[in-house]
């Protein structure tokens, strides 16, 4: 089955790799107004994901992953028209030069190819990836999880229909329609039709893939996030940029798990960052350096949101409303110890030093790293880039939020007067 998947994957590649922009727009407007138009279906086969997911015990972080509700489905539309709107890569030429010779060379972005994505629990992952691949003239194998098979099944239907709808051909999007995970291991082996693979999971899942892959494997979408509140952060500001970040979506890769206090101000930062998040339903993972600044005075007890952190905590990511504190002695130590526990994701640093940001930006090893701002900017959509395939944690061509340029790779153009080499 993936073996004509793949197949079909490719011969639809070379045909949409030389559509128009104008004509990959179309479809992407296509599939906006088909979104809108279809929601009642759409919803609905996501309530029959939802109701398996309540009946399997699944968590609150996943469920909401899982679902789309109006409000969701219209911002994918939405997202779709801006992705029209934006520049398309392909054919952009760079580093353009004439050799002593008087050959002129330059770089052109051409289309990646066969892209696999392999994702858990996320269906607007479907919108999100179908919509990029038609903009840069590649095409996809999607492979969501289980818990999203109707679903995906409903917003792969609309992408294939959009594509028709466009003169494009419908198996530039395909998904493959079988939550059996021996597929998983057949797509890893499809290197003949398939130019890279993205995983979107957990950790599990990018090691799967690592491991058996015979296809480049571009992970990320991991993250444990940290904020510093440095010595000279102010921490009435602080607060809501912190609060921004554990809790607008506390489910997602970019959202907050660590706070680490400059001990300058431990004493006034960490009780305000309990009393302010706390009522918000957040719970803390406190470090034993952060607990003399936490003891209520009397009782010589943690508030009851606090408890003592276990050795795992500042290796979690938490995906919930749980927050790590710690109390380090400067930005040596509080560079340190993100770079030890992060996943090379999202780091920022809440300061007025604009030393102590410059080291925070120089030093940190991560995809991302913030001066003064919530975490939770790492994303496509919020970079201008329309939306994203993943968040790249790697050191390849692309890192951070995929998006448009991120598919696309580059060919050598020559142009001589009949050359020849001496």
């Amino acid at each position: 089955m993936l073996t004509e998947m793949g197949r079909s994957a490719r011969a639809a590649f070379r045909r949409i790799a030389k559509a128009e922009s104008t004509v990959k727009n179309e479809a992407l407007f296509a599939l906006a107004a088909l979104i809108e138009q279809r929601r009642d279906e759409i919803i609905a086969a996501n309530n029959l994901d939802l109701d398996a997911a309540r009946a399997s015990g699944m968590s609150d972080a996943l469920m909401d992953r899982l679902i789309l509700t109006e409000k969701r489905l219209q911002a994918l539309s939405s997202d779709l028209r801006k992705l029209a709107d934006l520049p398309d890569p392909v054919g952009e030429c760079y580093d353009e030069t004439v050799l002593p010779n008087g050959l002129k060379l330059r770089r052109q972005r051409v289309p990646l190819g066969v892209v696999g994505v392999i994702y858990e629990s996320r269906p607007n992952v479907t919108i999100d990836v179908s919509g990029l691949v038609i903009k840069t003239g590649n095409a996809v194998l999607l492979r969501g999880g289980k818990e999203t098979l109707h679903s995906n099944r409903a917003l792969v239907a609309l992408a294939q229909k959009a594509l028709v709808q466009s003169g494009l051909p419908s198996e530039t999007v395909q998904f493959i329609d079988d939550p059996d995970r021996k597929l998983v291991l057949e797509l890893l082996k499809l290197h003949d039709f398939v130019d890279v693979i993205v995983p979107r999971g957990g950790e599990s899942l990018h090691r799967f893939c690592r491991e058996n892959s015979r296809i480049p494997v571009i992970t990320g979408g991991i993250g444990i996030c940290h904020i510093f509140v440095d010595a000279t952060a102010d921490i009435e500001r602080a607060l809501p940029v912190i609060h921004n970040a554990k809790t607008q979506r506390p489910s997602v890769c970019n959202a907050l798990d660590t706070v680490l206090v400059h001990q300058a101000v431990a004493a006034k930062a960490l009780p305000r960052i309990v009393e302010y998040l706390a009522p918000s339903g957040v719970s803390f993972r406190a470090h034993e350096s952060a607990f003399p600044f936490l003891l209520r005075s009397g009782s010589g007890k943690l508030p009851d949101s606090v408890q003592p952190a276990g050795p795992d905590d500042f290796n979690t990511e938490w995906m919930s409303l749980v927050l790590g504190l710690k109390v380090v002695e400067g930005i040596d130590a509080a560079i340190e110890h993100t770079n030890a526990h992060s996943m090379g994701h999202s780091d920022s640093i809440l300061t007025e030093d604009k030393n102590s940001a410059s080291r925070w930006i120089n030093e940190v090893d991560s995809s991302a790293v913030y001066v003064n701002a919530s975490t939770r900017f790492t994303d496509g959509g919020q970079f201008g880039l329309g939306a994203e395939v993943a968040i790249s944690t790697q050191r390849l061509h692309a890192r951070g939020p995929m998006g448009l340029r991120e598919l696309t790779t580059y060919k050598w153009v020559a142009e001589g007067n009949y050359h020849s080499r001496e």
